[in-house]
């Protein structure tokens, strides 16, 4: 069986672009209101925080399967945002990169039937670039304020 890794780019180069950026803002560009309520750092550390996510979908997944996949609705956003505008800005642009990174690692190396499972599930839990890359560009915009 064939299985689509088209993933493999789209998420390398979202974790390119994210490994760009964090290497480039100082302190006061990650503080850089994103919208209303966030900022670059915040902005990054949403996205560690949804890729730790696919990480742990990775574990339930190969081992047992998406029988039991924890269901997480979108105000666990709202939830969040305290804890990471907490977080120092260079800390939170760390996070994003380390755990984008972590998670192309373990995407690649998924076994054919796993990696259709989690599609089949949400395309999003593969193609995390369709994700980061929304934020990423919410990001370059407010940069260029």
């Amino acid at each position: 069986m064939s299985v689509d890794r088209t993933h493999i780019e789209t998420n390398r180069a979202s974790t390119a672009r994210i490994r760009a950026l964090v290497a480039g803002l100082g302190d006061d560009a990650l503080r850089q209101p994103v919208g209303e309520h966030w900022t670059v750092a915040i902005a990054l550390a949403h996205l560690a925080f949804w890729d730790r996510r696919v990480l742990r979908l990775l574990e339930i997944a190969e081992r047992d399967g998406l029988r039991d996949v924890p269901n997480i609705d979108v105000s666990v956003n709202d939830l969040s945002l305290p804890f990471w505008a907490a977080l120092p800005p260079r800390e939170a642009a760390r996070i994003a990169l380390e755990t984008s990174e972590a998670l192309d690692r373990r995407l690649e190396a998924l076994p054919p039937r796993v990696l259709e499972m989690l599609r089949s599930g949400n395309p999003r839990w593969v193609q995390r670039g369709l994700h980061r890359d929304a934020h990423l560009d919410e990001i370059d915009a407010a940069l260029r304020i």
